[in-house]
């Protein structure tokens, strides 16, 4: 029987790049989305750490579907503004902004500032939460530097305007499998992969 497991996200693009992931790792598992279960007040990211946000979305999925449950928060941490976005990563721009105002506030804010100083990293912070209560956490990090300007169509969130370390494109003009080999959150799914192997 293949192993149900929800993901605590409504991100369609998000779900789609963790089953890809988990189908290349050669793992059969029924990864669920929110959608399938009635509609629940969710959690709002009142934790400090990327860690903290995962768990908290991790448990109340889990415990509003009765469906052991993964979730992640994923940012993007920016060394000249002292680490920010950070957890505020996808509202950055505000509560109804979209990923287009997010990018061209952080360009804007980046403005003028030289290649030397631009060194950003791209953080996932994977909780799982299992059928019998047990929290893990899985992190995983891509380090590179900003862009001065979007560039490609692919991939979702501050894509355009990252370039990853040892790399002179952005994460949105690499292939969906060259992403994934380096990228944050394909590195927090394989080691939450590998676990679920394990037991």
């Amino acid at each position: 029987m293949t192993r149900q497991i929800v993901v605590a996200t409504n991100n369609r693009k998000k779900l789609v790049e963790l089953r890809r992931v988990a189908e290349a790792a050669g793992m059969d598992v029924d990864f669920l989305s929110l959608s399938d279960f009635p509609p629940y007040p969710e959690p709002e990211e009142t934790e400090r750490t990327f860690e903290g946000n995962a768990v908290l979305k991790a448990q109340a999925a889990a415990r509003h579907t009765g469906v052991e449950a993964i979730a992640d928060d994923s940012g993007i941490t920016v060394e000249e503004l002292n680490g920010m976005p950070g957890v505020r990563s996808a509202r950055w721009a505000g509560p109804a902004c979209d990923d287009e105002a997010n990018n061209q506030l952080l360009l804007a804010q980046l403005d003028g500032v030289p290649e030397d100083r631009r060194a950003a990293t791209f953080v996932c912070a994977l909780a799982h939460v299992g059928q019998d209560g047990s929290l893990r956490v899985f992190r995983g990090e891509m380090p590179g530097r900003m862009a001065g300007e979007a560039r490609g169509d692919s991939g979702f969130g501050y894509d355009p305007i990252f370039v990853p370390d040892q790399h002179d494109v952005t994460t949105a003009e690499m292939s969906a499998e060259d992403k994934d080999a380096i990228s944050h959150r394909g590195q927090a799914v394989r080691a939450f992969i590998e676990s679920l192997k394990e037991n």
